[in-house]
């Protein structure tokens, strides 16, 4: 480990919180240093600060923020680009907390000041080697803040606890061991005093668990398996020795209800893809959401999006939680995006399934979703000739965030038509290989396009959407804010912002790069910015002055 600019950077840190900037939106308690309370991760809608992957805990990354709006956004403007290198394909979500920003690439941490761009630390930890699939890039989304701490993962799976003030580390536990194939790719999330982790490697032969660490000692809390052991309930799925190799990861920041006292995570595929044979039945908890209790690892209840998949269908996309009122009570929901091609409606309370219809038009693999919330079958699967299934393999949509405006009552999800040739060879799990059996191949002349949709929260209607011209390779979520505004990386490398209200373009910034994160937005002094990583670069924009 070293820092960056020494003393000079320890300095400049050191002056800028003893006299603090002053936060927009009536937050003008800003503390001489940096020490997060449970009141900031709890605050709901975020505005000033950005204090966690989504913003705030709910997942539906608004902000409360208005400075920039419909009538002036027209005059966004660059105000600063950080290029921290040792990664050419970020997917990091910043967050901000009183002006310093903090950002992942690869395995190291910077903090910035959010308003020039200047490093103030930098935490430096080189790649792994020996790691399988997503893990191999090096991919990582962001941190967690706690007090005065800073979590990241690193790509073997260790978390790590930094000194939020010097980016000294203060303890490395590793939770899950790379000479298993596991690795790690998400943002950590604090809830109460438990730093929560998933973990990535669900094609890569392993079985998944998400786990919780004493934020203040690194030692573990609690872990659950996403795959039942023998005896368990859901293990008749798994014969013999296959609960070991299944899949089921974790490796997407979930969602925390603090009223229900429920955190909700989602999970991946079923190992191996493809082909079901040597796991018969649902196999469970792949392809799931969990809710469970953050302070025990209890679930409380499971649902199941895509029983038995065959398709590379993963669950992890955010769980976005939904309070609406219907006949005069609050209905407490979950909804949720499928990469399977349904956006459902959930009751978060208990996991009853009330809604699910398609968001895309390219859909075979499933007539519809019966009263239960299981999918209808058709006769698609994957053979050994080649089957030709919708949606594909990168999905309907997929991990890149969705938004949820409480103003305009929609979803904002940037949705993917398009579809893949599927094939299936059985073969045996070999440890230290990909577990794929086999693969999928785009058939000649099929056409794809990315849409941004926006749709009703409760019934999953299309109220507009906006198709976009490009290489059908963006991955890039989306952010919604009270000035009526949809933020997001379109698939021809601009950064857009649309209306909320209509999907009518406003603004858009050329970056002439590849998006593979979700944008966010935060305030210091009063200025609002906006900002989103685009290939190995951090934008930031502000209105001009």
């Amino acid at each position: 480990m070293s820092f960056s600019r020494g003393v000079f950077a320890l300095l400049l840190f050191t002056l800028l919180y003893r006299f603090p900037v002053t936060a927009q939106q009536g937050d003008s308690s800003v503390n001489a240093t940096i020490n997060i309370q449970p009141r900031d991760l709890l605050a709901q809608p975020i505005g000033a600060n950005w204090t966690s992957y989504n913003g705030d805990y709910t997942g539906r990354r608004y902000s409360s923020l208005h400075e920039i709006n419909t009538g002036n956004v027209t005059q966004l403007r660059a105000a600063w680009v950080f290029h921290p290198g040792n990664s050419q394909n970020l997917e990091v979500t910043p967050l901000v907390i009183r002006g310093i920003m903090f950002i992942t690439s690869s395995n190291d941490v910077f903090a910035l000041d959010a308003r020039t761009g200047q490093t103030l630390w930098h935490y430096e930890r080189p790649v792994s080697s020996g790691l399988l699939d997503d893990a191999a890039a090096h991919k990582n989304r962001g941190v967690a803040v706690w007090h005065d701490s800073i979590y990241s993962e690193t790509d073997d799976a260790h978390l790590l606890c930094l000194d939020a003030r010097s980016g000294g580390l203060r303890w490395d536990v590793q939770f899950a061991e790379k000479e298993k194939q596991y690795g790690a790719t998400s943002a950590p999330l604090v809830v109460n005093d438990s730093v929560i982790v998933g973990e990535s490697g669900g094609d890569s032969g392993v079985r998944g668990f998400l786990a919780a660490y004493d934020a203040a000692t690194g030692k573990l809390k609690w872990k659950f398996w996403t795959i039942p052991g023998p005896g368990e309930f859901g293990s008749s799925s798994w014969p013999g020795d296959a609960y070991l190799y299944g899949g089921a990861t974790t490796w997407l920041t979930g969602t925390y209800d603090p009223e229900l006292n429920t955190l909700y995570w989602t999970t991946s595929n079923a190992a191996p893809d493809f082909a079901g044979d040597s796991r018969p039945g649902d196999d469970l908890y792949t392809a799931c959401v969990l809710a469970l209790d953050p302070d025990t690892g209890k679930l409380k209840w499971y649902f199941q999006f895509t029983p038995h998949d065959l398709y590379d269908y993963d669950a992890t996309e955010t769980p976005v939680l939904v309070d609406t009122e219907e006949n005069g009570a609050t209905r407490h929901l979950l909804a949720q995006a499928n990469r399977n091609g349904f956006y459902y409606v959930l009751d978060r309370t208990n996991g009853k399934f009330l809604h699910a219809s398609p968001f895309v038009e390219k859909l075979n693999w499933a007539k519809g979703i019966d009263s239960s919330g299981r999918p209808i079958l058709t006769d698609r699967i994957p053979s050994e000739k080649g089957t030709y299934i919708c949606p594909g393999i990168v999905g309907a949509t997929n991990w890149f965030s969705p938004s949820y405006n409480p103003e305009t009552k929609l979803f904002y999800v940037m949705a993917l038509e398009g579809c893949n040739e599927y094939f299936a060879i059985p073969r045996r799990f070999t440890h230290g290989e990909t577990y794929y059996n086999t693969g999928t191949k785009r058939p000649p002349n099929e056409h794809w396009q990315k849409i941004l949709l926006a749709l009703s929260v409760t019934d999953g209607k299309v109220v507009w959407r906006y198709s976009q011209v490009g290489r059908r390779n963006t991955w890039s979520g989306t952010l919604t804010t009270a000035g009526g505004l949809v933020f997001f990386g379109d698939d021809g490398g601009a950064f857009e912002a649309v209306d909320a209200s209509s999907g009518r373009p406003l603004w858009h910034f050329n970056t002439g790069q590849r998006f593979a994160a979700s944008p966010m937005t935060y305030a210091v002094n009063g200025v609002q910015y906006v900002s989103i990583a685009a290939q190995s670069d951090i934008f930031v924009f502000a209105l001009l002055r």
